[in-house]
C-alpha cells in the first residue's frame, strides 16, 4: 500500500509501505476513506516529538471502513464504517477505568502516528478497536465526521472542559488555528458572555468572528490590554492556549484574571517561562492533557444533528495521494489561508427511508 511516511526532521514521503496485518486478537484493520492532518504531524516533522521513529507512517485521525477484524473484536465487523479515534483504550487498566484514554497504560493513548503506523495511509491496524473506533452514521459526510477524531474532542476536553469554562465567563482562546476554532465553537455550548480570539493572522481571526467569537485581536498589538478594557481590569476567566510556543503560553499567563485558568492544549517544542513571581498570588490554575476522547459519542451525535460547525473548518481538499500537496498548503496557513485540510472523502451512498 502507499503511506505517508516520516524519516526524520524535515523528511518525508508518500511511498510504497508492507500493508498492516492483525497482530492482536483486538485489533482491526480499518480501509482508510478519509484522513485530515493535525498541527501535531508538523511538530513531528520539525523534530519537536522525539519519540517517532524514522519509518513511522504518520496520522491519527481517520474515517474508514472495516476490512478485517481479530478474534477478540465484537462491536464492530467488516463491512462497518467508523471514524478511527486519536486515542486507542485498552479499557483495563487503572487510567482507562477512569475514562483517562489518553493515558493508557496498556500500549494504548496516542499511539497512532507517534509510536505505531498511523493513518496517512490506504489502510491501518487500530489497536483496541472495540474502544477506538465509533460506527459512523451512514448520513455523516467524512470530511465531517474526521474532525471529531482529534481536534473536537481535543478542543472541549482538553480547552473547554478543562479551563472548566462557565456561563458569563470571559474566554480567551490564542490561536485561531483547527483547534483554537473548534475550542470557540465547543465554548459556546457553555454560554459564556464572551469570546475573544487573539491571532496574528488576519483570516484566521475572521473565520474565528465567523465561528462565534465576539471580538478578535491582534497577536502582535498588545490584546492583553483588550481584556484588560473589556474585563474593568480584571482579566480573562478562562484562556485556553491552542499554539504551542513559548509566547503564546506567556501572553496566556498575563490575560488571565485571579482565581482563572489557562488551560493549555497546544503541543509545545520548547520551554516556556512560568511567571511565578507574578502567578504565585493570583489563585491561578493552569492545567495541561492530552485528550482522552471520553466526549466523542457526544459530540458525534451533537454533529450529525447538526449543532457543530464542522464543514465550516474545512478549507482544502486533496485526494489521498496529494499528501505532501496538502501538508505543504497546511504548514504555510499564514500565506494558504489553511483551516483543516482533508484528504479522500470518498461518498457513501445514503439510504432514503420513506415514511408509510
Amino acid at each position: 500500500m502507499k503511506a505517508f511516511v516520516f524519516h526524520g526532521a524535515g523528511q518525508s514521503a508518500w511511498e510504497e509501505v508492507p500493508d498492516p496485518a492483525i497482530k492482536e486478537p483486538t485489533d482491526a484493520i480499518v480501509r482508510v476513506g478519509t484522513v485530515t492532518v493535525c498541527g501535531t504531524d508538523l511538530h513531528i516533522l520539525k523534530g519537536d516529538v522525539p519519540e517517532v521513529r524514522p519509518g513511522t507512517v504518520l496520522g491519527h485521525e481517520a474515517v474508514g471502513e472495516i476490512v478485517e477484524t481479530g478474534s477478540d473484536v465484537r462491536t464492530v465487523r467488516p463491512g462497518d464504517r467508523v471514524l478511527v479515534s486519536c486515542i486507542s483504550a485498552c479499557g483495563r487498566c487503572a487510567y482507562c477505568r477512569r475514562g483517562t484514554y489518553g493515558q493508557c497504560r496498556d500500549g494504548g493513548g496516542w499511539i497512532l502516528g507517534h509510536l505505531i503506523d498511523g493513518t496517512q495511509a490506504e489502510y491501518v491496524r487500530v489497536p483496541y478497536a472495540d474502544l477506538s473506533v465509533h460506527p459512523l452514521p451512514a448520513a455523516m459526510d467524512g470530511k465531517d465526521a474526521v474532525l471529531l477524531a482529534d481536534i473536537f474532542p481535543t478542543s472541549y476536553e482538553v480547552g473547554v472542559l478543562n479551563g472548566r469554562v462557565r456561563p458569563g465567563d470571559t474566554v480567551v482562546v490564542v490561536g485561531a488555528g483547527p483547534i483554537g476554532l473548534a475550542a470557540i465553537a465547543t465554548a459556546r455550548l457553555l454560554s459564556p458572555e464572551r469570546i475573544v480570539a487573539v491571532d496574528l493572522a488576519t483570516a484566521r481571526l475572521e473565520a474565528a468572528r465567523k465561528l462565534g467569537a465576539d471580538a478578535v485581536a491582534d497577536a502582535g498589538e498588545t490584546p492583553e490590554q483588550l481584556i484588560a478594557d473589556l474585563t474593568d481590569g480584571l482579566g480573562a476567566d478562562v484562556v485556553i492556549e491552542a499554539v504551542g510556543v513559548p509566547q503564546s503560553f506567556e501572553l496566556c499567563t498575563r490575560m488571565v484574571r485571579p482565581g482563572g485558568h489557562v488551560a493549555n492544549v497546544g503541543v509545545h517544542g520548547a520551554p516556556a517561562t512560568l511567571h511565578l513571581e507574578d502567578l504565585w498570588i493570583k489563585n491561578v490554575t493552569i492545567t495541561t492533557g492530552l485528550v482522552d476522547t471520553y466526549s466523542t459519542p457526544t459530540l458525534l451525535r451533537m454533529a450529525a444533528a447538526g449543532r457543530l460547525p464542522t464543514t465550516q473548518l474545512v478549507s482544502h481538499t486533496f485526494p489521498l495521494d496529494h499528501m505532501e500537496e496538502a501538508y505543504d498548503v497546511f504548514a504555510r496557513a499564514a500565506e494558504t489561508g489553511a483551516l483543516k485540510v482533508v484528504l479522500g472523502g470518498a461518498q457513501h451512498e445514503t439510504v432514503a427511508v420513506r415514511a408509510v
